[in-house]
């Protein structure tokens, strides 16, 4: 989702510094533009589009907020990493308040700026693409539906065809899914979009009840009818309603409900006569109608009825980078609603969602970001904020688990015999590339070249 090769500015009086850090971020694949000075550094800044920028705090001419404050003033938002000394944190943390996303204190990390300029660089893809993703959708009305998937775009385009219809609609996918906002959708889409919205869950209203709630009833009707009471479909007369869980509706109403979608007319209980109500009707249900009919337990009548129009609504797994967008939005409107500031994923939190199949679809989803907001005290969601179920199923996937010695205790490796064999099978993955397997082992450089010097001191001994 992001421009690739991204730019980033770095602005650093100090030469060598300068020149290793420029040599080692197009090692990376970046393109680099350097300056010296906060005046040189300013407009490059104005002229360059930098994706990123990493300034030192001190420089000869100025500090390296003045960059910042220059970026801001003119309406730009652009990542801004600050390299302090260590002298100066109570100014970086100053920094921080001023706008700026993250600092790192000399003597500098290589690696750590590295993996802190492909976080932020990450973040600011996915924010940015949700922000598009928001724009177009205020822009071309694309219905609410976060996700930019090739699944969700078509379900969006049959969405709007199926809103110039007045036929009813099944709505049908996993739990989770958010059969309820297509729901939704398609009666905003149509011409009854001024009109009520009325969702209704099959499975959460008793079935003695059924009735009187979908139809009404007049008064003394039944034991406690003591005035008349209007029913769903009177209620939802001119608009939508949603038959949320219809494979739970009984038998009985369903024959009713056929009546309704026939005729356009509804009795309530009590009554002796009809009345003609127009209302368009939207069933959604995460079961097997098919096998429900098979079964007995849904009419074959009504079935035909419901599904000549048809949409589906994909389970998350199938939806690829749909997950980073939802993630983030999710994020925002929790962040948001618990009064948090500024909060990001954290790249191994984002690539564990990724990897997660989430059976429980996009309602499981919101319900992870809920929770490490909950228990993230920081402005960066981490592995441990995540649900137990989400991190433990990375570390259960067999490719993630070590495979376990057998036979004699004996014949076991040692701990040191382990770290080689996975060393040395890490490095053959990344076809030698050292600074990547570092990486991946989470260990600097000088850490990994001891441990291959090791190596190779036992194989000569």
């Amino acid at each position: 989702m992001s421009r690739n090769p991204s730019s980033i500015l770095l602005v650093e009086d100090d030469a060598s510094l300068r020149t290793l850090l420029a040599e080692e971020l197009e090692v990376d694949g970046y393109r680099v533009s350097c300056a010296g000075t906060a005046e040189e550094g300013r407009r490059l800044a104005m002229e360059s589009d930098a994706d990123l920028i990493v300034s030192d705090l001190r420089l000869p001419d100025g500090d390296g907020l003045s960059i910042l404050r220059q970026l801001q003033a003119g309406g730009a938002s652009v990542p801004f990493i600050i390299i302090t000394a260590f002298g100066t944190v109570d100014q970086a943390v100053e920094a921080l308040k001023a706008g700026a996303d993250d600092f790192l204190t000399k003597p500098l990390s290589t690696d750590h700026l590295r993996l802190k300029i492909k976080r932020l660089l990450a973040h600011a893809a996915v924010t940015s693409e949700l922000a598009r993703y928001k724009s177009q959708t205020t822009e071309d009305n694309s219905l609410g539906l976060v996700g930019e998937s090739r699944a969700m775009m078509q379900l969006r385009n049959e969405i709007k065809q199926v809103a110039r219809s007045q036929a009813a609609v099944l709505v049908s996918g996993e739990s989770g899914t958010g059969k309820e906002l297509v729901a939704r959708a398609i009666h905003d889409e149509s011409d009854r979009r001024n009109r009520p919205f009325i969702p209704v869950n099959c499975a959460g209203i008793p079935q003695e009840l059924m009735e009187s709630e979908f139809f009404g009833h007049e008064a003394g009707a039944f034991t406690g009818a003591k005035s008349a009471r209007r029913g769903l479909f009177a209620e939802a007369d001119g608009g939508t309603l949603l038959l949320d869980e219809i494979g739970e509706m009984p038998l009985a109403l369903q024959a009713k409900l056929l009546r309704v979608l026939q005729e356009g007319t509804i009795k309530p209980v009590g009554a002796d006569q009809e009345e003609k109500v127009d209302v368009r009707i939207i069933a959604a249900t995460h079961q097997d109608l098919i096998k429900a009919v098979e079964q007995g337990s849904f009419r074959e009548d009504l079935y035909y009825r419901l599904e000549t129009l048809t949409l589906f609504v994909p389970p998350l797994r199938e939806r690829g980078d749909d997950v980073d967008l939802l993630a983030m939005h999710f994020l925002q409107d929790s962040a948001r609603r618990h009064n948090r500031g500024f909060l990001q994923l954290s790249e191994v939190a984002s690539q564990i969602l990724s990897d997660y199949p989430f059976p429980g679809n996009v309602r499981e989803l919101g319900s992870a970001i809920e929770r490490a907001v909950t228990f993230c005290d920081g402005d960066m969601i981490l592995p441990e904020h995540l649900p137990a179920r989400i991190r433990k199923r990375q570390t259960d996937t067999p490719e993630a688990r070590p495979g376990l010695p057998t036979g004699k205790l004996a014949d076991w490796p040692t701990l040191e015999q382990v770290q080689q064999d996975y060393v040395g099978r890490v490095i053959s993955a990344v076809d030698g590339n050292k600074r990547r397997a570092a990486q991946i082992l989470g260990v600097n450089r000088r850490t990994l070249y001891r441990w291959l010097d090791s190596e190779k001191d036992e194989a000569n001994d």
